[in-house]
């Protein structure tokens, strides 16, 4: 993460004069990444929660795109697969390690 990467939040932060914030989103732009809440938006949400998410992944909504059934489990595998042997790698390192 660089500086960069953070432009846009420091912008419509306003650091400097918090009354010149400005939320990026609205109905017409639901892909704004500054919106605001009213405190009873919060507090009608189960158990006040702040884990709030409104900007959808638009990679998990085009279901049409997903590869088919057999190579995501294939690829599921491999992961697991990977993750063992380096927890196996690890627990050798360990048990020859001198203490």
């Amino acid at each position: 993460m660089t500086d960069a990467d953070l432009e846009d939040f420091i912008c419509c932060f306003h650091p400097e004069n918090r009354h010149q914030r400005h939320e990026t989103w609205s109905e017409d732009n639901p892909d704004g990444r500054w919106r605001k809440f009213a405190v009873q938006e919060i507090l009608d949400r189960d158990k006040a929660s702040l884990d709030i998410f409104w900007i959808k992944d638009k990679s998990l909504a085009d279901l049409d795109s997903l590869p088919a059934p057999d190579v995501l489990a294939m690829d599921i595998i491999e992961n697991l697969q990977s993750a063992l042997d380096g927890f196996q790698e690890l627990m050798q390192q360990l048990n020859t390690t001198p203490e």
